[in-house]
């Protein structure tokens, strides 16, 4: 049945907000990013348009990231990026407010999920409800989680990496750490600036995450020129990184996801780690693209270990298929829902 009030999934990720549209599926994929100007406090640029002003602003303008390990961290910023993302989705002059659906992480306190529900109805929203990341990510996957038997999924974001076993539409172990993509940006930025005294931005890290780096040894190795400022010199300076250095420096945040998921496997009933077995470890997440992870897991837990077929847009395709639950929700208290 046609519904005249807008329906909105939303990922509310730490580096992506991806918005589902019932009826329409996927129509924004925006960098979870807000350029204001630090004089009156006003948004002048949301998502790429801002992406592309982090470190590049003069002094009267500020780019910053609301969100930190996938809950928020300036919650002014926020609302006030989900007014813009709303209008732009629904239009501004609108009679019926949209309801929405938002992620949240698996292990989310209820202030922090409370904060998340209240700056979506803040910014335009007739109704806001949550639902945990792993669960999006397994219906996004296409994992059959009504069905008794276990499925796994490790849905690894910009700021948490969220890993569960589900089972009956019910989450039967869980864990969410807070190491992910942008921990990965990290300590790349680290291993770069200790080792050719060379300072390097966000958006430089992420491009050798991406371009050079790996989980696990690669059949042919890679390397990448990256350019930034000579710390001793104060000059741009060029190096050339390789595919080698790059993965022992991720093997720190690599191997704290491997331990978490075989810890969520110790926690998980005999006859579901039997269903895992049989079925494999679903990736999900930005950081299911990062080579070798999938090889690296299976090293670890001898489980077979794949790519989901979207992962960059598994929890919001997750989200939209939920919002066909939307009465459900709302009149529900399933342990999945909050």
């Amino acid at each position: 049945m046609f519904s005249l009030v807008p329906e909105l999934g939303v990922d509310l990720g730490t580096a992506n907000i991806l918005v589902y549209q019932r009826g329409k599926g996927i129509v924004l994929r925006e960098p979870s990013v807000v350029a204001i100007s630090r004089h009156n406090k006003k948004v002048l640029a949301v998502g790429e348009e801002a992406r592309l002003m982090l470190g590049r602003t003069p002094g009267n303008i500020v780019a910053i990231r609301p969100m930190s390990d996938g809950v928020i961290a300036d919650y002014t910023t926020t609302q006030k990026m989900l007014e813009y993302l709303f209008a732009k989705v629904v239009g501004r002059k609108r009679i019926f407010k949209p309801r929405v659906l938002i992620c949240v992480p698996s292990q989310v306190t209820s202030v922090e999920e409370r904060a998340v529900r209240q700056a979506a109805l803040e910014a335009g929203a007739s109704e806001a409800h949550t639902i945990e990341e792993p669960m999006a990510a397994a219906i996004g996957a296409g994992l059959p989680i009504s069905n008794p038997g276990g499925n796994m999924v490790v849905d690894i974001g910009g700021g948490t990496t969220d890993i569960a076993v589900i089972s009956l539409e019910g989450i039967v172990a869980s864990e969410s750490l807070r190491i992910a993509g942008n921990r990965m940006d990290e300590v790349i930025i680290r291993h770069v600036k200790a080792n050719y005294s060379l300072m390097i931005g966000d958006r430089t890290a992420e491009e050798i995450k991406m371009k050079v780096g790996s989980a696990y040894p690669l059949e042919q190795e890679l390397s990448l020129e990256v350019r930034g400022r000579d710390m001793v010199a104060g000059l741009p300076k060029t190096v050339s990184v390789s595919s080698i250095e790059i993965r022992e420096a991720l093997a720190e945040p690599v191997m704290a996801i491997v331990e978490k998921v075989k810890r969520v496997l110790e926690q998980t009933p005999p006859e579901l780690a039997a269903d895992i077995i049989e079925r494999g470890i679903v990736l999900t997440g930005g950081g299911a693209l990062l080579r070798g992870l999938d090889q690296m897991l299976n090293r670890h837990t001898n489980i077979q270990v794949y790519a989901a077929e979207d992962p960059l847009s598994c929890v919001a395709i997750g989200t939209g298929r939920a919002l066909e639950e939307y009465s459900a929700i709302r009149d529900s208290d399933r342990r999945h829902y909050r």
